[in-house]
């Protein structure tokens, strides 16, 4: 069904591909243009979905769908193996809004994750069909239909695609697996960690998805933040306070200005005389107790100026990281409950607070940081607000922003330059892959 909407935003995009300590020595030029042209692909693929009226769940989902058929990426076809050789999945969703339906739309949130997949051949599409059948929908209606998401079972009944062992039996993972059991150095250096996609809609939705076959060589059973909520993924929308002056209001619906309007011509010069020319003003004056003015005052509710803000994240990294510190969350968090023009005052802020350099995450492994990498990752996410109309009538705009503390994290999104052409950015370290530094 499509979307009657008015469309209030240009749609934003941003994927990653998994997180660690890359080294150009170990990813030769054919690999890494390998990996450069298929996360074009998806990019450029899920950009126009969006730009051509896609929810931001369905296209987060087909962005991470391309992922987990392609072997380079650590999810679907590609996942690692765990210790006892076999490949156990996980994936999660979750959707926000800055769109309401005559209630508050911060309080829109939804998540749902699958873990021990086996055998699904996009386990993010059955995180998907257990977040809509449990519920929500696309276009925002509840739906209700009693699904409790219990992995192969559902995936079946639900008419979701299988393979079998052999589909996503890979050589390269198979080697990495082996020469992990065996303590010995990886020769080629393949994308690890989960891959994600947050996206933005015309509408002012905001998806995020992400899928990953966890860590190499984990325990069989072992249960990472990619479908932890909080964790590895979040998304969460707010109404925030603006600015420190509150407009009070009756219960009726009158102003403060029109409450002492009243007043005066009730009271007249009973009224003290700093308040004879008032005509606003951001608290009420103190009155004396027992006064009919003061019973006025306490009929009157305060309704400070807000901003709708609203973001979606997917972290990718060394889950057990993630997981210890509720990564996601805390992330959304910072920027949520901070004081307005304070740090983190955006989304980039708190990111780098918790997966940049010395951050949260690097600050929780403490000294095995240097011995084991743990704490290595970094998050994607978007942020946008309602603050304003454009008033050129132009769209809004959101940012997607990110930040990673090793020495690499595949990302790729669009961007403005200073004429406002869109320009495709895919990369892996902080500089170019073919830039030299002496």
């Amino acid at each position: 069904m499509a979307n009657s909407t008015p469309a209030i935003f240009k749609p934003a995009l941003i994927l990653h591909g998994g997180a660690g300590v890359y080294q150009r020595s170990k990813l030769p030029p054919d690999l890494y243009e390998a990996y450069y042209a298929s996360l074009q692909s998806y990019l450029r693929s899920t950009h126009e979905l969006l730009k051509t009226g896609a929810s931001a769940l369905d296209a987060a989902v087909h962005a991470v769908s391309f992922m987990e058929d392609d072997e380079f990426f650590n999810c679907g076809r590609g996942s690692v193996f765990t210790t006892a050789g076999t490949i156990e999945m996980e994936a999660s969703v979750m959707v926000t809004s800055l769109r309401g339906d005559g209630q508050s739309s911060s309080t829109m949130k939804r998540g749902a994750g699958v873990m021990g997949v086996r055998n699904v051949r996009h386990p993010i599409r059955l995180a998907r069909e257990s977040l809509l059948r449990t519920g929500y929908s696309v276009d925002g209606q509840p739906i209700r239909d009693g699904g409790r998401p219990q992995v192969e079972t559902l995936a079946r009944d639900w008419g979701l695609e299988f393979k079998p062992d052999d589909w996503f039996w890979t050589q390269r993972r198979w080697d990495e697996h082996r020469r992990g059991l065996e303590g010995l150095e990886q020769p080629i250096h393949l994308s690890q960690g989960t891959v994600g996609c947050v996206c933005l809609d015309q509408w002012g939705n905001l998806a995020v998805a992400t899928s990953t076959g966890g860590l190499t060589n984990k325990l069989p059973g072992r249960i990472g933040d990619t479908p932890t909520l909080g964790a590895g993924f979040w998304a969460e929308a707010w109404d925030e306070v603006v600015e420190d002056e509150a407009i009070a209001t009756t219960s009726s619906g009158s102003s403060l200005a029109e409450i002492f309007e009243e007043a005066r011509s009730w009271f007249g010069d009973c009224l003290p005389s700093p308040l004879r020319g008032v005509t606003s003003y951001s608290t009420p004056p103190r009155l004396g107790p027992g006064s009919e003015k003061q019973s006025l005052i306490h009929q009157m509710s305060y309704q400070p100026r807000t901003r709708k803000r609203a973001i979606a994240i997917s972290g990718t990294g060394n889950g057990d990281s993630f997981l210890r510190v509720a990564a996601a969350r805390t992330t959304a968090a910072m920027l949520r409950f901070s004081t307005p023009g304070r740090f983190p005052d955006s989304l980039a802020d708190a990111i780098s607070a918790v997966a940049g350099p010395n951050g949260e995450l690097q600050r929780s492994a403490g000294p095995r940081w240097d011995i084991t990498g743990e704490g290595q990752g970094g998050i994607i996410g978007i942020e946008a607000d309602l603050t304003a109309e454009s008033g050129d009538g132009s769209l809004r705009r959101g940012k997607v922003v990110f930040d990673f503390n090793c020495t690499g994290m595949w990302r790729a999104y669009i961007e403005e330059d200073a004429s406002g052409r869109e320009v495709e950015k895919i990369m892996v370290f902080r500089d170019d892959y073919y830039h030299q530094q002496y």
